[in-house]
């Protein structure tokens, strides 16, 4: 991999969590009363990095906040993480990224996010801050941001030498222009299914989805949560890696930290099923606590 400023390049969304727990999801006109709530630092490009950098990666974060006080506490929970976050820049005409998750007693949740400032990154404005940082030898980008400023990003980034991961959540349709600068791309059953247009809920399941996921020359890993995960490298066989048997408490920002650490362990040089296998143990300890 190349000489860079940085191990782990983040470039994503921020978002400010507000955690409400609840025995169940509310149905349609039902208020269900919970038992608790909380505030979490997130965004799936902030939990990235945030473990990124926990794994030991030198890491970055480029990436977009509001001027108000969520802006403020997304960047300073950067810092204190160890993440370089001179690359998120304070709009003042959008708030900054917000989201509001419901966590279920079994640990299973469900979300919604305004991304707010998140929408505003400028795709031409990419490459000078790649350049500013010093560049990375692993870049990871998430769909919580514009479809531009992936693109932008992955062209700047595979231009020097630099490995691309894209975590394709929350599912929806992407471009070839896009999957075509991707060297890993992550998914999970749901947007294993929207992309190869086959239930995925087994890993036999995304065994036989693998033909329409692949491409040559990019890495595909699917997780399956209780499931385990199936990693499929550019040339040879998939594989299936088992789950981590732990007692679940919560779900919720598990893809992030399996990102984040895989990433982590790629920019050190270590194989692409080795760096799973680690990803998938940190990632079923992270379910395991409570945050």
């Amino acid at each position: 991999m190349p000489a860079a400023g940085f191990d782990v390049i983040v470039c994503g969304s921020l978002h400010l969590d507000i955690m409400l727990y609840a025995p169940s999801l509310p149905q349609p006109d039902e208020t269900v009363a919970g038992t608790r709530w909380d505030q979490q630092c997130g965004g799936k490009g902030g939990n990235q990095a945030v473990v990124a950098a926990g794994a030991a990666a030198r890491t970055a974060m480029i990436g977009r906040v509001g001027a108000d006080d969520f802006g403020a506490r997304l960047r300073r929970n950067l810092v204190a993480a160890g993440v370089d976050s001179s690359a998120v820049l304070i709009d003042a005409q959008a708030g900054s990224g917000m989201s509001a998750a419901i966590v279920r007693d079994d640990g299973d949740y469900g979300a919604v996010i305004v991304s707010g400032s998140n929408l505003r990154i400028e795709p031409g404005s990419l490459a000078a801050q790649w350049r500013r940082l010093g560049g990375a030898r692993v870049l990871i980008l998430q769909n919580e941001v514009p479809e531009p400023v992936n693109i932008a990003a992955a062209s700047t980034a595979r231009t020097s030498g630099a490995l691309v991961i894209l975590n394709a959540a929350p599912a929806r349709q992407m471009s070839r222009e896009l999957l075509d600068r991707v060297d890993i791309l992550v998914v999970n059953r749901v947007e294993a299914a929207m992309l190869s247009e086959r239930t995925i809920a087994t890993p036999s399941d995304a065994f036989a989805a693998m033909p329409r996921l692949r491409a040559p020359g990019r890495a595909v890993i699917v997780t399956l949560g209780a499931s385990g995960l199936v990693v499929q490298p550019p040339d040879g066989e998939a594989r299936w890696i088992p789950p981590k048997v732990v007692q679940v408490v919560s779900t919720h920002g598990a893809g992030d930290c399996f990102v984040g650490t895989l990433a982590a362990r790629l920019s050190r040089g270590d194989a692409l099923q080795e760096s799973a296998e680690f990803a998938n143990g940190a990632a079923a300890d992270f379910v395991g606590r409570r945050n």
